[in-house]
């Protein structure tokens, strides 16, 4: 079997994470994620991975009911480094290499985003999650998923989501994945999807 791409970065929907829950992380669905992730790298592919929030917090939600728009996307950065800690965590428990890194330093719980490490950790074979979004407010996680790809010279940007419907990058992520030529592929996340993808197939549609 035979992977198509060298270097990938993967932007999933906080959502995946959920499982049979109506909001927060299933352990089961994180494991399977995992699972999904690791057989990408065993086929030797650079894997880098930014994780949507949505499944814990939604800070333009939180906005549009009142919250400070500043405080609601601090809180979503959050979330998506609690998504992050369970992501890595799963992958070293099946015996996958992969390292977190947030873009809000907090060090005890991760590393904080310098673009050399992780391009040391990919070049190792690490896959690397990409936490705490930009780091800054009113900057979505597809925009963090853009900005590190174009850091990290990702061949193209895989978004998977469960529910296509208002999937399509935002103007920013848009306009950076186009300034340095990143191909932006949505894919509905089911079970096979991502390594059909990572084998070439054409299972998804072109948002750029």
């Amino acid at each position: 079997m035979f992977a198509k791409y060298k270097r990938v970065l993967l932007k999933l929907s906080g959502d995946i994470l959920v499982g049979n829950r109506d909001s927060g992380i299933e352990p089961a669905a994180v494991e399977n994620l995992a699972k999904e992730i690791g057989e990408v790298i065993d086929l030797g592919v650079e894997t880098g991975v930014v994780l949507g929030g949505g499944n814990i917090f939604r800070g333009a939600s939180a906005a549009a009911n009142g919250m400070d728009r500043v405080t609601g996307d601090y809180i979503g950065m959050l979330a998506t480094i609690m998504n992050g800690v369970a992501l890595h965590d799963a992958l070293e428990k099946q015996g996958f290499a992969a390292r977190l890194q947030t873009a809000i330093f907090m060090d005890s719980v991760a590393e904080g985003y310098i673009r050399k490490k992780a391009l040391q950790h990919l070049n190792k074979g690490r896959a690397v999650i990409f936490s705490g979004g930009t780091g800054n407010p009113f900057f979505t996680t597809d925009t963090a998923a853009a900005l590190r790809a174009a850091e990290i010279k990702a061949e193209i940007i895989f978004k998977g989501v469960l529910n296509a419907s208002g999937a399509a990058l935002d103007a920013s992520a848009l306009a950076l994945c186009r300034d340095n030529n990143i191909p932006v592929v949505l894919f509905k996340h089911e079970p096979g999807s991502l390594m059909k993808l990572i084998k070439g197939e054409n299972i998804g549609t072109a948002l750029n």
